[in-house]
Formats: C-alpha cells, structure tokens, sequence
C-alpha cells in the first residue's frame, strides 16, 4: 500500500512539473513554454480529451495487449499526423474525423466490443491521424515546435492513463457497467460535437 501511494505521489510531482510555467517562460518561445503550452492544449479540447480517456477504456476492456498497445499506438501516429499538419498537408474534414472518434471509441467502450488486435489498432491510428493533424495545423506560431509536440504526446498518453485507471474499475462487480455507461456517455458526447460542429 506504501509503494502504491509512493507511485501516485511521484506521478502527481511529475504533472506538477510539466504543468508550472517558469517565470522566465514569458512568451511562450522556449522551450518550457511550448511543452506547457502544447500539454495543456489537448485538456482544453473536450472532443480531444474525451476520445483520449476513451482509447485508455477500450484498451482496458480488451487487456493484454491491447491494453499498452493502444496508448502507445496512438500517440505515436499523432505524431505523424501532427507532423501532417505542420507541412501544410490537408486532409479532409478534420473536425469531423475527431467527433467521428468520440462517437467511434466511446461506442467500442460502452458495447465492450471484442475485435483482433489489428482491427483495434487500424481504428484507433485512424482517429489518431487526425487528432495529431489538428494540433500541427493549430500549432501556435510562438511556441517551440519540438517542445509543443512532446508537451500534447505525454498529455495524451496522460489522457490514455487515465482511461485505464478508470478500466480497472471493470474488476468491481458493479465496475462494468460504470465503465460500459461512461463508453456511451462519450459516444452521445461525441454525437453532439458532430451536430454543433465542434465541442464549442
């Protein structure tokens, strides 16, 4: 039990840390102040942040390997896609694409669905593409580049985390059906941002 509150407060202390902002970050320019601001960017999005917890849920649902395969994954096309979206590259409809993956994941969590390995990846490096596009293309002027790309990579892996201590509540008798409830949640949440075009 002391080891496993000494794992909590050491991460909580590794957020504190990439979440301050230096006093002489002013601008945003350097390199603390593009990896704050570019961690901070995907908590600010609800349909990012909603699909993020959603890849960790499924991930849980389905276990090893799943489990870590996805949170790596994911992040890890991001990239690419962010990378799309710097150069310039266009890609059609985006924002929908990003409703698309709340509807999409959130509705894998709330039907648990069961599919191989390859078809959860294909699905998940789909949405990934696209979400990591959307941060290249909105990718402030000010801030560092590398710096901002690694600052929005560990905030979604933090988002995935999350996800996944939330799975375990699935080992609860009553945890499957809470797990299950919040995958529909995201869907319908996910549902709306396609009729409003966006979550705000």
């Amino acid at each position: 039990m002391a080891k496993h509150h000494s794992v909590l407060s050491r991460a909580a202390l590794f957020l504190s840390v990439l979440i301050a902002h230096p006093a002489l970050a002013h601008t945003g320019t350097d390199v603390a102040g593009g990896l704050v601001s570019g961690f901070l960017h995907p908590m600010a999005g609800a349909d990012h942040l909603v699909a993020m917890v959603a890849v960790g849920l499924w991930g849980s649902q389905l276990g090893n390997p799943a489990i870590w395969i996805l949170p790596i994954a994911f992040p890890l096309v991001m990239a690419f896609g962010g990378l799309l979206g710097i150069a310039g590259v266009a890609l059609p409809v985006p924002e929908l694409m990003i409703a698309l993956s709340a509807v999409g994941l959130g509705a894998m969590v709330a039907l648990r669905a069961r599919v191989p390995l390859g078809a959860a990846m294909a699905l998940v490096s789909v949405f990934a593409i696209f979400h990591g596009y959307a941060h290249g293309v909105e990718l402030p002027a000010a801030a560092n580049p590398m710096a901002y790309g690694v600052g929005f990579v560990v905030a979604t892996g933090s988002l995935h985390l999350l996800g996944i201590l939330i799975g375990t509540l699935q080992r609860l008798v009553w945890g499957g059906i809470a797990v299950r409830g919040l995958g529909a949640g995201i869907a319908v949440l996910g549902g709306f941002f396609l009729i409003a075009g966006g979550p705000g």
